[in-house]
């Protein structure tokens, strides 16, 4: 199978669980808008859903996968399923503690870490600790999935890891749904949230579950123990946590910072929702990928693959990430105006502000793109101190340029704060991966790179310019037909320029395509 189709294997489920939160965020934002209850709903999860992507996304696919990788080589399905319940009992039994001691500080835990700003207005302070006592055990489900999924990733089965995020979404439209034809108020619809948070957790673990073991790796429990391969696993899994989850870590810290702002918390999540739909398609769809496959080349001692690998990823994420950070960033608010402006979200006039929080995030998606395609460079070899490093030195940045922005610009101060960081990360370790020797120059792509940027900047003022000319189309007061349609045709026209410019400037060419489609050696199971 090639490596694009091994990504579009993993996009296309995270296209349909991406498409399917947009459906969840505007049937959310037409209940509560941006008032108290999104941003206790939206802190509350912020935090369980760190802790998610943070040690159990991160860390496991950035530790676990490699590993579990050599051992499928080095001792085949038995060795790997053995090392697997070895891992299993240490995290289960980990995840336990975790979960009874942070449900017994969560108190605590709102006013000092999750949402400081909220201990001034008593209800949505306990409002947001009981939400997020409702949530945290999502976290046990979550971690135990990404196990599986890391499993079925280095056994080349993609599909059902990518597909199960997808039941999260569906659980919270029908809850949603429900809540709108009774007539629910926005406590109930908070309250109703979290429990359908609880319960796709439960029901993304089966999937995952079931899937491992028709894939031959039927786990079971073992007492917990401190084997050498666990014990390599948390030497790597503790920097991997942080680097793999430093987007996480900014946006958790910008939820601290944002929760002294009315809105705000709620305005950068519903923002976020959109702008994570290039970055979850394209960039952790190549991460995902791109990790078991660099890891297996490397174990093999083949390093023109492991460039080759390297370069393609790169080649492909940029294509499709330039058009999709300049359309972001001229033509946010007919995007925002279209998906949710209705109902509370309309009555609260959030529009401006999620607009300009979403034109500034479109400014690091690529950045936010590459730091997926550049760190399994260093996790393949087992190297996760290094990007740990490089992604203090973010947070770092993160946090300096936030606390500066946020009191004169607002909430668009943090995503100017976390842009700034994405990029200032993505160049570390690019040259980090240059200065060892692990990064395979390659002439051609570094010709097209500038095309690919130009094809962009020209899609980007023609979208601008469009959509001045469109203006009464687009408009508040436009009906919504009228509107979906004028910004479908106008995406659709400015992605045909921007393809069309690429190819005929020279930032993309037929070969770059055969390139990416070509077979990669057949070896182990794929799906």
């Amino acid at each position: 199978m090639s490596l694009v189709k091994k990504f579009a294997t993993v996009a296309s489920g995270t296209l349909v669980s991406r498409i399917l939160g947009f459906t969840r965020e505007m049937l959310m934002a037409a209940a509560l808008g941006t008032g108290p209850v999104a941003d206790a709903f939206y802190a509350a999860f912020q935090f369980p859903n760190t802790f998610r992507r943070l040690f159990a996304e991160g860390a496991f696919n950035t530790a676990f996968v490699p590993l579990f990788a050599k051992e499928i080589e080095a001792g085949g399905v038995d060795g790997a399923r053995r090392f697997s319940e070895e891992v299993f009992g240490v995290l289960f039994s980990a995840l336990i503690v975790l979960t009874v001691v942070m449900e017994l500080a969560m108190p605590l835990l709102v006013r000092t870490v999750i949402a400081p700003g909220f201990a001034d207005d008593p209800e949505k302070y306990d409002l947001t600790v009981a939400l997020a006592t409702i949530m945290f055990p999502y976290l046990v489900c979550m971690s135990l999935a990404a196990m599986m999924a890391g499993m079925l990733n280095s056994l080349r089965r993609y599909f059902a890891a990518a597909i199960a995020p997808v039941f999260l979404n569906v659980i919270l439209i029908g809850v949603l749904y429900q809540a709108w034809r009774t007539g629910a108020d926005g406590l109930t619809v908070g309250y109703a949230m979290a429990w359908g948070v609880m319960a796709a957790g439960v029901v993304q673990l089966a999937i995952v579950w079931i899937a491992a073991r028709h894939a031959g790796i039927a786990i079971g429990f073992r007492r917990p123990r401190m084997t050498p391969g666990v014990k390599r696993l948390l030497l790597l899994a503790l920097p991997a946590a942080v680097t793999g989850g430093i987007t996480q870590i900014n946006t958790l810290i910008g939820t601290a910072i944002a929760s002294t702002q009315d809105s705000a918390v709620s305005s950068l999540a519903l923002a976020d929702r959109v702008y994570q739909l290039p970055l979850g398609v394209v960039g952790i769809a190549v991460a995902i990928v791109l990790l078991p496959e660099l890891s297996r080349a490397l174990k093999a001692g083949n390093l023109d693959e492991a460039a080759n690998l390297q370069n393609r990823s790169v080649e492909f994420v940029l294509f499709l990430t330039l058009p999709a950070a300049a359309a972001l960033l001229v033509f946010s608010e007919p995007i925002v105006r279209l998906l949710y402006e209705r109902g509370a979200f309309a009555a609260n006039g959030s529009t401006p502000t999620v607009a300009a929080i979403l034109a500034i995030f479109g400014l690091g998606l690529p950045a936010f793109v590459l730091i997926k395609a550049f760190t399994p460079g260093y996790f393949a070899r087992e190297d996760t101190r290094t990007p740990m490093i490089f992604a203090a030195i973010s947070v770092a940045v993160n946090v300096g340029f936030a606390l500066l922005l946020f009191p004169r610009m607002g909430a668009p101060g943090i995503a100017f704060a976390s842009a700034v960081a994405g990029w200032i990360n993505a160049v570390m370790l690019l040259a980090g991966l240059v200065r060892r020797g692990h990064w395979g120059r390659e002439a051609a792509l570094m010709k097209r790179i500038p095309r690919l940027v130009a094809a962009a900047v020209m899609m980007g003022a023609a979208l601008y310019f469009a959509g001045i000319w469109c203006a009464p189309w687009l408009a508040s007061s436009s009906p919504l037909v009228t509107k979906a349609a004028t910004v479908a045709t106008l995406s659709g026209a400015g992605a045909l320029l921007y393809f069309g410019l690429a190819f005929a400037i020279g930032g993309a060419d037929l070969g770059m395509v055969r390139r990416s489609m070509r077979r990669a050696r057949p070896t182990g199971t794929e799906s």
